[in-house]
Parts: structure tokens; sequence; C-alpha cells
């Protein structure tokens, strides 16, 4: 005899552990003999496996403490038994255990413990090793881990745990559902399906013996006693045997398995007293009529199935390989079984009960083929024999003369001999193969996994050459890897590199003591135990056994092979981490350490940057310095990351230079990461960024910046330019109070931690240095024509457009081409450019029988957008410059000149309450991202009238009006920097947005106020130079410009007379704003204005001139746009 291996706690897991037990009391083995059951003298249970895998041990956790962490007296057990199939354990426990002195009267039935226990079908039904689905059986139920989360059940029975106690039936206590809550699996959720056995077989036929489920997971099919039944996962319903006593002169021997729609199961016939095969169809009808009987000599002990091949071991220490067949002859289709070989193991088995399973596998050691045959193999190639945790293999030899298969028939194949078996392991205690085939991934595929008790679990890898090069004459075919795992496997997922398994998680009845009686006491000592799914990842495990043996092109090989897992990331940083905690803190020094040869390793994938960050921020400090000792400089992998474009992964090396370089280095790489994000727009980082250099400035180095782990789409979506209030900038502003118009403070300082960084401190030299960069950014976006970022930047940062634009008025702010700015705009918005349709000159619209205008709730309506809430108007905020006050003016005037035009009469336009009517023109106004009022169905109603009849000129004209305007984010979006290029005085950028958006009035504004001794000649010059570029070029490029060029031609040239009669003035230098105080609000009759710009009450006397001038003008627009052929309607 020689020792195989022990059974002990450790200190590590549980500290003064021989205190706490003494000796050994009790050793019970389960029926079954896959588990044993150990009590001590001091009381505790525990659960180990044949080869000592810890299952269940009662010394900590729960069961020893309550949970206001106070200790529990430990459970002396005097006596203990197991039930049948070992689904129970009956213990008694010691007289006095569990109870004060008060309480050793009571009836020493309290004192009879009933454990209830769940175990897995490998333990009886080895078979099903080559399935991926974790199966438990219950006496009465089974619990199955389906890929299918539809089918997942989330209703979970109080006797679904592993361990019930004595009197539950009878217990006060109530035991209500714990589900638990995690990560789920790639096979679904981490809930078990249960399958409640039916009540009619179990009457006759309890406790459950042996279970099996096919590959797809869909049927499952069960014997206890006597017969067996099957059940459908998808149909939700048993089938039975119809005739009971054909049931009860069956008794299942060997186990059961599944081969596509058929049962194969070896039994004894107690009516004949004949051993047999038997296969049922899962269509037919339960009965033996309908199944394929085959007599066999000897009693068979197991049974499993490989693709078309059952291979049988029987009492006599042989083995008997059959083929199954198909056949179809007949209405109900049945198959044929054929012996195949017969193989006597009689020299190697000393006893038939020492083997635990067999397995007929494609595993094959290469031994005597030729390199030129394919690798990967087909056919059943070898059988795994367990022998009492040998795991003993037979291969079939191929050193002889080859057959080829098209020569081969079925005679000479069974023929083939095996080789001498061959020991591949040691203390074993399940195997797990497959039969499928995958090129891509042939390592984890053709692979032997063993699972080996205390000893954690094992794979026999294959090893390939690269490239299909000859492999050298010293390097194996395969070899024996190990390695540890935290759980106890019950299945493996060999393509996704996973282990399933099952663990008890326990909740303390502490809350429940003071409820029951004392003689209840003792059944309170437990807690409550409930099973949940569990997984682990071991590719990395793998992984680094390969490199320590120098198999780095085999690991490269796998590595490559299985990137394409969603956690292939969290494997590499899992090997990184574990060489890591290991090297680093060993107190003697490594002679050949690991970790260069990892960092090498993980080079080879592009997640390296990540890898190497994220295991470092999940590390001590203190172990810093050794890992990028081996991986790199931080500095050289920071700048690796800016060239690469990963910003979030250079800001996390940010962190890491922070605490290992000086303030003078991190201030350098925060301002070349802060420049990079400004310029993609990652505005979550840009505003860590700020706080960091703030924090690096303010010497808060403790405090390093979160690393932004989503950004928000907003620089591709639009700005947000309203937080925290709302206005639709489409609306008049006759609605709105003029002092409610001031948007220096509203619209360019929001509310929220953004606005924190414009505070009082703002001669700070580390604000000023921060604001050098967001001024500079900003000069760039507005030299690059970027307006669209330029508002994404200013309302993502709280950076102050307005007062910055003042500043920039006569330098960044001019515009140098209006033609190319005007272009880059209708790029960038998304601003279809402006067509006249054919039907114009007939139009009904150039008489001014109709001037449509979209009311005031159409216009609140098209204001839904989430960038915009409609909740209330903006909030007042005082103005501290003029430059509005004569606009809004002139504005207000203008408006009234043209609104008592005898030619307009004015219409509303109103959604069809008709889907299907054909005067639909939604087709036409495709351009909008989001649904609104505009790109509907729309149709002409009068004030006076329901509804209009229009012809189809007129509807053409409605929908050219419709499609020459942008989407209606865009438009809110313009409207708003129309807003701050005309409180900061950038009168060459209001009139390129006038020109886009088509508002004439908004050009007369600005040509009117030219007119103002105060305005520069220089930007005079160029708005005159600019609209007449833009004239020359809509006369050859873009026509549609053309009616709104003639508008305000007349303007223009008034303007340029006046022009020319003046003596220019000096250039006006216009006071930076510094602060903004509120004036008190204007008459209402003085604040309207219809492009919701903000007027205050003027006393300049140009004022009054440019009113009166404008009114005139008005109608002179008037008549000249109908001379011209224009048309007007006004959709705004």
């Amino acid at each position: 005899m020689q020792l195989s291996h022990k059974l002990e706690l450790t200190p590590k897991q549980y500290p003064d552990i021989w205190n706490k037990t003494g000796s050994v009391k009790l050793i019970r083995w389960s029926p079954d003999y896959s588990v044993v059951m150990v009590t001590w003298d001091c009381g505790g249970l525990s659960l180990w496996s044949v080869f000592g895998a810890h299952l269940i041990c009662t010394l900590g956790g729960d069961f020893a403490y309550k949970a206001d962490g106070t200790k529990k007296e430990t459970m002396k057990i005097s006596s203990m038994s197991w039930g049948p199939e070992g689904y129970h354990l009956w213990a008694i426990a010691s007289e006095c255990s569990g109870q004060s002195a008060a309480d050793r009267t009571a009836p020493k039935q309290s004192g009879i413990l009933q454990f209830q226990f769940i175990k897995s079908a490998l333990t009886v039904n080895p078979c099903m090793s080559n399935q991926e689905q974790v199966l438990l059986q219950g006496e009465d139920r089974l619990y199955l881990n389906c890929g299918d989360a539809t089918q997942t059940q989330h209703v979970r029975s109080s006797s679904s745990h592993p361990e019930h106690k004595s009197m539950r039936d009878r217990s006060p206590f109530p035991v209500g559902n714990v589900d638990s809550q995690g990560l789920s699996t790639l096979l679904g959720h981490r809930h078990w399906h249960v399958v409640q056995i039916h009540s009619t077989y179990l009457e006759s036929n309890w406790p459950i013996r042996y279970s099996a489920i096919d590959k797809i997971g869909q049927n499952v099919a069960v014997s206890g006693k006597c017969g067996f039944a099957h059940y459908s996962l998808l149909t939700k319903k048993w089938k039975l045997f119809g005739n009971i006593t054909q049931e009860q002169n069956m008794m299942v021997t060997g186990g059961l398995a599944w081969w596509n729609d058929f049962i194969a199961l070896a039994c004894y016939n107690l009516n004949d007293r004949q051993e047999e095969l038997r296969v049922y169809l899962r269509t037919s009808n339960l009965d033996n009529a309908f199944a394929h009987v085959t007599k066999v000599q000897m009693v068979t002990l197991l049974l499993s199935v490989f693709r078309d091949m059952l291979i049988i071991f029987r009492a006599d220490c042989s083995f008997c390989l059959y083929s199954i067949e198909r056949k179809s002859e007949g209405p109900h289709p049945l198959v044929c079984l054929q012996v195949l070989q017969e193989v006597s193991m009689s020299r190697y088995i000393p006893h038939p009960s020492l083997v635990v399973s067999v397995t007929l596998t494609s595993v094959r050691t290469e031994t005597g083929i030729s390199l030129k045959m394919p690798q990967q193999a087909c056919d059943a190639e070898s059988i795994m024999l367990n022998l009492a945790g040998q795991l003993i293999m037979l291969q079939r030899d191929r050193s002889g003369p080859q057959i080829r298969e098209k020569e081969a028939n079925s005679q000479q194949r069974k023929l083939l001999p095996f080789c001498a078996p061959v020991v591949l392991a040691q203390s074993v205690e399940n195997v797990w193969s497959t039969c499928r085939a995958n090129k891509q991934k042939r390592h984890l595929l053709e692979a032997l996994w063993l699972s080996c008790g205390g000893a954690g679990m094992k794979v026999w890898l294959p090893l390939f050459p690269r490239d299909h090069r000859k492999p050298h004459s010293f390097l194996s075919k395969r070899i024996m890897l190990p390695f540890h795992i935290n759980i106890y496997p019950l299945a493996v997922l060999f393509e996704d590199a996973l282990v399933l398994g099952a663990i008890n998680e326990t909740v303390a009845y502490d809350c429940l003591n003071n409820l029951g009686s004392p003689a209840e006491h003792l059944e309170v000592q437990f807690p409550y135990c409930i099973v949940e799914r569990t997984s682990q990842i071991y590719l990395h495990h793998i992984l680094r056994q390969l490199l320590v043996r120098n198999l780095g092109e085999q690991a490269l090989l796998l590595a490559h092979s299985c990137s394409s897992l969603p956690y292939f990331p969290h494997v590499l940083e899992l090997m990184l981490h574990e060489v890591l905690e290991e090297e680093a803190t060993s107190r003697e020094p490594i002679p050949d350490p690991l970790l260069p040869t990892v960092a090498k390793f993980i080079t080879e994938f592009p997640l390296f940057l990540q890898t190497v960050v994220h295991c470092a921020r999940k590390t001590e400090y203190a172990l810093w310095n050794y890992l990028f000792a081996a991986v790199g400089n931080p500095k050289d992998l920071f700048e690796e990351c800016l060239m690469a474009q990963d910003l979030d992964t250079a800001a996390s090396y940010l962190i890491i230079l922070q605490n290992m370089e000086a303030a003078a280095v991190s201030r350098q790489h925060a301002t070349l990461l802060f420049n990079t994000a400004l310029e993609q727009g990652k505005w979550d980082l840009c505003r860590h960024m700020i706080r960091f250099l703030k924090a690096i400035g303010s010497g808060e180095c403790e405090t390093p910046p979160a690393t932004p782990t989503s950004q928000e789409p907003c620089a591709a979506g639009g700005f947000e330019f309203f937080r925290n209030r709302s206005i639709s900038l489409s609306q008049c502003a006759e609605n709105l109070p003029a002092g409610k118009f001031n948007l220096q403070k509203t619209l360019s300082m929001p509310t929220g931690p953004a606005s924190k960084r414009w505070s009082k401190d703002s001669d700070c030299a580390e604000n000023m240095y921060i604001d050098m960069m967001l001024w500079r950014h900003a000069r760039r976006l507005l030299e690059e024509i970027r307006l669209k970022d330029l508002g994404c930047f200013s309302a993502q940062l709280g950076f102050e457009l307005i007062g910055w634009l003042c500043k920039e008025r006569t330098r960044a702010a001019r515009v140098e081409d209006f033609v190319t700015a005007l272009k880059k705009l209708h790029k960038d918005f998304l601003w279809p450019f402006p067509v006249i349709p054919v039907s114009s000159i007939s139009s009904p619209f150039k008489n001014g029988k109709f001037r449509t205008a979209i009311g005031e709730q159409i216009l609140k309506s098209q204001s839904t957008d989430h960038f915009l809430d409609v909740d209330g108007g903006l909030p007042s905020v005082p103005r501290s410059h003029t430059w509005m006050g004569s606009i809004g003016t002139a504005h207000r005037e203008m408006d009234s000149a043209s609104s008592h035009s005898p030619h307009t009469q004015d219409a509303l336009l109103s959604p069809l309450l008709n889907k299907g009517d054909e005067c639909s023109i939604g087709s036409a106004t495709d351009l909008t991202e989001t649904s609104s009022m505009v790109d509907g169905d729309w149709t002409m109603v009068d004030e006076n009238f329901s509804t209009l009849s229009l012809t189809q000129s007129e509807l053409e004209h409605i929908s050219m009006e419709l499609a020459n305007k942008g989407p209606h984010r865009s438009q809110v979006q313009l409207r708003y920097l129309l807003h701050v290029f005309m409180e900061a005085g950038c009168l060459e950028w209001c009139v390129i947005i006038g020109l886009i958006l088509r508002d004439s009035s908004v050009i007369n504004q600005v040509l009117n106020f030219l007119q103002c001794p105060e305005v520069a000649e220089e930007m005079l010059q160029g708005i005159q130079n600019g609209l007449q570029a833009v004239d020359a070029w809509a006369l050859n490029d873009c026509p549609g410009y053309k009616p709104l060029l003639n508008i305000i031609k007349p303007q223009l040239q008034k303007l340029s007379e006046a022009t020319e009669e003046q003596v220019p003035p000096e250039a006006f230098q216009p006071t930076v704003i510094s602060k903004v105080t509120e004036q008190s609000s204007p008459r209402a009759e003085d604040s309207r204005s219809s492009t919701s710009h903000s007027a205050s009450p003027q006393s300049d006397a140009g004022s009054c001139n440019i009113s009166r001038h404008e009114e005139n003008v008005s109608k002179q627009e008037q008549d000249e746009a109908l001379q011209e052929g224009s048309y007007d309607c006004i959709i705004s």
C-alpha cells in the first residue's frame, strides 16, 4: 500500500485549527463512494471528495459565527449515517450539544438532524463528461443550467437548497426564497432551472438513481428504482411508460445516455432474467414495442456514447464496442446496434468495481502516424479508463500498414487492435473531452481535461508546429499541465475556456432565534444553504504553465486562438497580476523570474498598454517599481498611448506618473493629454484633466483624477447649451421680457461642477495656465471655422465664450473669406444649400396671397430635442454692453412695418390627421435628425377656415421651403451661436449665420448698426467685401441665395454711400467684460424682437435714426422683392 493523499484542514483557511477540532471522530462514505463526511471530537462537519477537494465545512463563516460576530457553540455529532443514494445524512447530536443547562431536559428527538444533499450526475453516470451542461440531481428533482435565458426559471422553492434540517415541515420559521444576484455566465443567468420529477413515477421508483441530458440541453432522462422517464424542456411535459408492468420489469444497471433523439440504456430484465441494451425513441410512446433490444452476456456496469459508437464495460472486466445506425423502416424509425470489437482488460483490472468511468475519445499521441496524415482526429482513437483514480489510455495501434478510408470496409475497421495501456495521471476524479472539431481552437478541443480533487485540475494539451512546419524530434506531441482553480469543476466549456461549478452560499438564521422554542434551537445552529452556479477562467493558468516550460510559441498560438473571447483582456491581466504578486513579494531571490517573459508575451497583443495599467492600478504602490522595471518606463508607455489615440488609457498612466515622478513631469504629460483630449472632444476627460492640473498646482497630489469609463456623445450629436434652464430659441422675443436676454452669464456659465472653475481665484497662476490652453484651443477652432466644435467646447467646459470673443473681435473672430466660412458651416451643421423651385415664378406666394408661419405652439413642439428642455423662459441675466439695444429697436420697427403690409395674410401649418392623405410631403424633409413637427405631414389651414385645398404647385412650394431647412437641432445650435456673436459684437459671423438661416432681418439689423460711428471701419469694409464675394459666388454656384441677397442689396448700397460721405472714425476698442450687473427691467413695449435677441431701452440718438431709416427700407424691400420674383415663406 502507498499513501495517495491527505484530507486536512489548513491553518491558512481556518486559523488555530488544531485547537478547534481535536481528533477525528467519525468518517462516513456516501453509498456511491464519491464523497466522505468527517466529524471531530470538538464538533464540526466537513465534506470531502474522494481525492481531497474540500466541499463543505462548518468550522467557519455563518456556520461558526453569528451575524453580530459572536461565536456559536460548535455542534458535536455522536453518530451519523447516509440515506439511500446519498441524498440524506442522518446525524445525532450529543446530548448537551447546542443547549444550555436549563434546556438539557429537552426530549432526545430534537437531537436528530437530517441534511439533504444534491449531487452531480457525473458521480453515478460518468458518460455525462462529454456534455457542457451542469446537471445536478436530487431525490425528486433536477437542477440544470440552461443556455437559453428565456427558459431560466427564477422561482426557487424552499426545498431546492442542499441542506434541510429536521422537522422542516413542522418548523415555525419562515423559509423564504433567497435569490442570488451576480454576473451572468455564458450559459445564461446564475439561477437554476429546477425540474420536478413526475410524482406518478416517484411513487414506485423513488429515489432517482441516474440522470442524463442531451447535447443541446433540451431533453433529460431519469431512472429510479425501476424503469425510466424523460422530460422535454421545450414542451415541459414528462413521458412515462403506458404499461406499468414494462416499467417494473426493467432496472437500469449501467447508466443511460442520449444519442440524437434516442435514449440508450443498460438494464436488467427482471422477467426474463437477462442483461440487455435498449434504445428508445424520444418521439414515440414509451413502450417496449418501439425499443431496440440487444441481449448481452454479462452485467453491464458502465455505458458511454461517442459519435456513432457505444461502449460498455462489463462485469468480466471487458469492453464491447457497438456501432449505432439509424434505420427508418416502418412507421417509427429504429436503430441497429452492431458489435464492432471486444477487448478484455482482466490482466490490468483487479476488480470490476474499481473502474469509475469509461470514455471513448479522439485523443491520441500520434505514435507511428505519418506527419502527412491529418492531425485532427475524427474517429474514436482511444479508450480512457479511470481505474480507482488512475487514468489509463488504450490507444489504437496504427503502427502497422495503414488502410485508406476509401478502401476500408467495416470488417477491416473493427479489427483494428489497441496498444498496451498507458497511465496518464493519478488521483483523477472526472475526465472531460469533446467530439467536436474547430480548426481555430484545436488546442482546447483536442485537449483532455482532468479533475484531480485537492490537486486541482490538469490538462493534457496537444502541441502543434507553427505554420505547419516540421516539429523537432525531441518535442513531445502532448504535455500535461497542472493548475489550481477556486471551484470544484462540474463541466468544462471547451471553446469558451471556462470551468463551470456550483458553490454553497449560506444565510444565517440569527434573526429568528427569538421566535422558536428551545427544542428548535438545534436546527438554527446551521445556516440556510443555497446552491449557486459559478464559473472560473482557466486560460491564464495554461498560458503561464507554457511560458514556465519555455513553450512561448505554443502559448502564442493558444492565446491568439482565444483572443476573440470577451474576457481575453482579463485573462492577460490575471496572468500578469499573479506573477507580479508572487515574485515581488517573495522573501527569497528568484533565480529565473517569469515576469519579464510574461511582459514580453503580453506585448504581442494590442491590449498590452491597457493590461499593464489596469494591473498596476489594482496592485499596491510598493510593487510598481518591480512591475515597470519589467514592462517599461511609464513615461514611454504614456507616449505610446497618445500615439495610439488611446486617451483613457493615457489618463490611467497619468495617475501612475503622478505617484512615481515629480510634479513638473506630471504637469508636462497632463498638458499633452489635455490638449489631445480637447482636440478629440473628450469632454469628460477634459474636465478630469482640469481638476488634475489644479490639484497639481495647489499641491493636492493625493487626489488623482478618476479615469473616465465612458464618453458622452456630445461632439457628434450637438452640444448642450442650456443646463438647468430652457428656452425655445426659435420663438419670438415678444413673449419674453427684455431683461431675460443677457446671454453672457446664462449661456456661457452653466451650473454644476464645471462652473466651479470660474471662481474668484482666477488670478491664480495655475488657473491662468489652464485658461491659456483653453484660449489657444478656442482660437484654433475659430480660425478653422469649426463653430459647432466651439459651441460644444464652450457648453461642456463652461468656457466664457462671449467674454473671450469680445477680446478677439478684431483678431481671431474676424472672417477672412465669407464664401469659405459659409460652405464650412453648411457642411458642419448638415444644412442644405438653398434652391429655387421651378414653379416659383407661378407660385401663389409671389403675389402675396399666402404667407405661412408656424405658431408658437408648433415652435414649442419643435423644441423637444434632448439638448433643449422647454419648461420656462431664459433666466434673467443683465447685460453690460449696448450691442443689442439698437439692433433690437431696429428689428422691432422693421417687423412692425412688415406686419402691416396689405399683401400678406397669416396662415397656420398644422399636422395632417389622416396619414393616408395624398398631400403628405414628409419625404421632402428627411434632413432632420429627430422626429418633430417640421418633418411630419402638413396641410395649409387658414384662420377662418378649418381646411384649405392646395394646388400641386402650392404644395411643391411648401415642400421646397421645408427642404431648404436643415435639422432642427442644427437650427437651434445656429440660433444659439447667433446670440453669442451678437452679444460679443462679432458682426461678420452674425451676417454669415443670418445668410445660412435665410433671415434677412438679422442681416438688415447688422447693416443698420454698421452706420453707427462706433463700428470699426475694418469690420464695415470686411462685411461689404464679404457680401459682395457671396453675391458673386451665388450668381455662379448657388442661385438659391440670390433672392435673399436681392432683399438686402438696397440696404447694402445705402450703407456704402453713407460710408463714402462720412469721415472714418477711430477704431472702436470695446472694454473687456469682467463683471456683470443686472439692469432694471425695461418696458414690455420696448422688448419685442422676432428673432429672440435681447432688447433694452436705449438713450442714444442714433437708435431713433436707425428705426426711422429701417421703416423706409422695409417698404422698399417688399416692393423690390416682388419685382425680383422672390417668395416670402417664413417657417421659423
